[in-house]
């Protein structure tokens, strides 16, 4: 067992002569902690999958050509890798900030704005072939459970991690899962990650040397300081000199060559850079609210809808600027536009619901809040479908929505724990100081 397996292990003894021990590492062969099972591994990656997705903006659906392409690049370093039994799964995500990440039982994810700063496919395998690694040899379970035995509690924990209004609210499994997609990676998993990435591109086909030129342009990129990386990519893979020098000694002893596939790539990527100055002008929009100016951002996020009309995320963003403007009808109109495009996007729900609860259509509100926290369960869900439930007299689901919003903590927690107490006659709970 090396030093670094030895620092893991060793302040856990006692746990560790209960539990049986150290694991096998599926893809090092080194000694691990293991107190998570391949079978609880497997059936968390499925739980999370979902939820994570949508924190993090939910499928890119208007290309479904381009996620079977990724898909496709994906399995083959699948197949090739040291678990090529484990579940595997590849989404493109309708996020702008460039990142990628994998949850555990080899549940992939690829952010749009990463797929368009790439070149060819030997550089997408590259990033996919990274992020198979960090499942195949269990990063995330590992650092999962360096946080249970610190806080064995991470159920409830609002995360605010992710390009999402409502990330910083989601509770239970959907918490977990972005905290496991969206935590930092040490230098060590990052090495470890890279290196076996890039034996599997071999493996696959690939150009090795795109792995290097990669990890060269993000070292660039850091550098300069680029604001979207430094938001994505770089806050959960750090980019270093030492992680180029070492896959470039790798890849000089792998000999190089193998196929780069640039021009199948720019080919998928054709439909997706068709629609960059859509998403250009909702990023600028996003910026301009944040900024409180709200007619120009509604004019930027109309040039958006002009060039894609097709685009949920477009339409429940004007719905929210009509809302800032106190134009209710023209944004119920954009909310019901968002849900019909994807309705299975929790965020659109959410927005909706919370839109109907301010105008008094409490039936409408119920359903909607219901349906987004069934997907993605929130601690703002939970408070309005306790307020909802007071207003109809319906005491004991008011109580049960109040109870689950306390548990989030923050503004909203201590919120519902004092409608909690007025509910049922007792002192709220003290909220702990910040250290």
């Amino acid at each position: 067992m090396n030093i670094r397996v030895l620092r893991r292990c060793l302040p856990l003894a006692l746990l560790l002569a209960i539990l049986g021990g150290c694991a096998v590492n599926p893809v090092t062969g080194e000694k691990q902690l293991s107190l998570i099972s391949e079978q609880q591994e497997w059936t968390m990656g499925a739980k999370q999958y979902i939820p994570t997705q949508q924190t993090q903006g939910g499928q890119f659906y208007l290309d479904p050509e381009l996620s079977f392409y990724v898909r496709e690049v994906g399995m083959k370093l699948a197949a090739v890798s040291d678990r090529p039994d484990m579940p595997y799964e590849f989404v493109v995500l309708n996020s702008s900030v460039p990142n990628a990440w994998a949850l555990p039982s080899g549940k992939i994810a690829i952010n749009r704005g990463l797929l368009v700063q790439l070149e060819d496919e030997a550089q997408l395998a590259s990033v996919l072939g990274h992020e198979i690694v960090h499942a195949a040899a269990r990063h995330s379970v590992q650092r999962m459970q360096t946080g249970m035995l610190i806080n064995a509690g991470m159920a409830g924990v609002g995360i605010a991690l992710a390009d999402s209004d409502w990330a910083q609210l989601a509770m239970g499994g959907a918490a977990v899962g972005a905290q496991l997609a969206l935590a930092q990676y040490g230098q060590a998993d990052e090495l470890e990650s890279d290196h076996y990435g890039i034996r599997y591109m071999v493996k696959a086909g690939y150009d090795p040397m795109a792995a290097v030129e990669l990890q060269q342009l993000f070292v660039k990129l850091s550098e300069g300081r680029e604001s979207s990386f430094v938001s994505g990519l770089f806050a959960t893979h750090p980019p270093s000199q030492t992680r180029v020098d070492r896959n470039l000694e790798l890849a000089q002893k792998l000999d190089g060559g193998g196929f780069r596939g640039r021009d199948v790539y720019q080919r998928h990527l054709a439909t997706l850079k068709r629609l960059q100055p859509a998403y250009d002008a909702y990023d600028k929009a996003v910026s301009l609210i944040r900024e409180e100016k709200f007619q120009q951002a509604l004019g930027e996020i109309n040039r958006a809808i002009d060039i894609e009309d097709g685009e949920a995320m477009f339409f429940a963003l004007r719905g929210q600027i009509h809302q800032l403007l106190e134009q209710p009808d023209l944004a119920d109109h954009d909310y019901d536009k968002a849900v019909s495009l994807y309705p299975e996007m929790f965020s659109y729900r959410l927005r909706r619901g919370l839109h109907a609860y301010a105008l008094n259509n409490l039936n409408q509100a119920q359903e909607d809040i219901t349906e987004a926290n069934r997907t993605v369960p929130t601690s703002i869900g939970y408070l309005r479908l306790g307020d909802i439930a007071v207003r109809q007299q319906r005491k004991n689901d008011a109580i049960a929505h109040y109870r689950k919003a306390s548990e989030a903590g923050g503004a909203i927690g201590q919120e519902a724990q004092r409608k909690l107490a007025q509910l049922t006659g007792t002192q709220p709970q003290q909220q702990p100081k910040q250290q």
